[in-house]
């Protein structure tokens, strides 16, 4: 194991700069701070999921992505290092494959919701979108491992079904957008 920190702050920061793990400091407001801070995000978010009572096998699931999360922080912290490795993405698509196996076809779009673990998951999907645009915006301006960017674009994937999962499991009901209401309120406006 590394250092141990035995003091949390060192005032290194108050001049509106950070360390990255592999040397050298850059601003708070780089991307590529912008793009592991959002991807530490996604893991508490994630932290946030795994509160909850899950079915083990997405317990398990997600107790790996956030090793990997952890890992896909680091590679972000450190230039030049790739943790994240083709073999993660295809698991993921391979997971992302076998929870939706069992699921109905959707035909209109869900609202986040579902139970607390769902609408949990909800959001940690959200975070990895966020978390994926970030990691594009460092690549228009660092090159970005490829894996990395494929590895959260089929997370956010994958949290989606495990939304439609926990949902089921928790014994709830998605809720789907009502298109034709919407349409409806549109058409009884008044012109003015």
């Amino acid at each position: 194991m590394g250092n141990r920190v035995s003091r949390v702050y060192t005032r290194t920061g108050d001049d509106g700069t950070t360390g990255l793990a592999g040397g050298g400091r850059v601003a708070k407001t780089s991307a590529r701070v912008e793009a592991y801070g959002t991807v530490d995000e996604l893991n508490a978010t994630v932290g946030m999921v795994l509160a909850q009572e899950l079915p083990a096998p997405v317990s398990e699931t997600l107790t790996r992505i956030q090793h990997e999360l952890f890992n896909l922080g680091g590679e972000f912290a450190m230039p030049e290092t790739e943790l994240i490795k083709s073999e993660d993405v295809t698991r993921l698509e391979e997971e992302l494959d076998g929870f939706n196996a069992a699921l109905p076809s959707l035909k209109e779009f869900i609202l986040p919701g579902g139970g607390e673990a769902a609408a949990a998951c909800h959001l940690a999907r959200t975070v990895a979108r966020r978390a994926e645009r970030r990691a594009f915006a460092l690549d228009e301006k660092e090159a970005v491992n490829p894996q990395s960017l494929h590895y959260l674009n089929r997370l956010s994937d994958l949290l989606f079904v495990l939304c439609r999962v926990l949902t089921r499991a928790a014994e709830g009901k998605e809720v789907l957008w009502e298109s034709a209401r919407m349409k409806q309120s549109e058409g009884s406006r008044e012109e003015p």
